[in-house]
């Protein structure tokens, strides 16, 4: 099989996914989205599941490419709550598409565990990779106290993909700078440092 329209066919499908939700990936979405002659997407992924299974992988590679380019460690606090400030704005910005694909497919993985095993590494990855981050950037990091700050963050996402203004203003994400200090301050007093 041709990799490149393979990888074009996934891409295609992640935006179905993303612009669409769970309903609107098919085969003939996939097809239009990514201007192959129909029936091209079946030939690739013979099955709905095949297509879900498809932009699962390629969700991960993404993510693994992203995390890869992420740069060096932060190295003080400020540093920190930089990074995170960026991560916040990129959910709502450019990676917008992305992460609704992605909370899509974790909808899906909720009735299929093959997925969700698909998908654990990404989630998993981001308690290890936020914890490396706070020890670094030289804050008292536990296991613990990373988790509540990497739950936080993943817990924002369906409400900023949202959208919705009151529930931003509510918990705080109209500001990104002000809710990730707000964070890392309940998480991290002063009297720790």
């Amino acid at each position: 099989m041709n990799q490149d329209r393979r990888d074009r066919l996934r891409d295609a499908a992640t935006e179905v996914l993303a612009e669409a939700g769970g309903r609107g990936l098919t085969h003939r979405a996939v097809d239009t989205a990514a201007d192959v002659p129909a029936g091209t997407a079946k030939n690739y992924f013979p099955t709905r599941d095949a297509l879900l299974r498809g932009v699962a992988e390629r969700c991960l590679e993404h993510y693994r490419a992203v995390a890869a380019a992420a740069g060096p460690a932060p190295s003080d606090r400020a540093q920190l709550a930089a990074l995170l400030r960026a991560l916040v704005e990129n959910v709502a910005g450019p990676g917008r598409p992305r992460l609704l694909a992605y909370v899509e497919l974790q909808a899906e993985a909720a009735r299929r565990p093959w997925l969700a095993e698909l998908l654990d590494p990404i989630s998993a990855s981001d308690f290890t990779t936020f914890h490396a981050a706070q020890r670094a950037a030289g804050l008292p990091a536990t296991p613990q106290r990373s988790a509540v700050v990497t739950l936080a963050l993943h817990a924002a996402i369906p409400h900023l993909l949202a959208g919705g203004p009151r529930t931003l203003t509510a918990a705080g994400l109209d500001d990104p700078e002000a809710f990730v200090d707000a964070l890392l301050d309940a998480v991290y007093p002063a009297t720790d440092a």
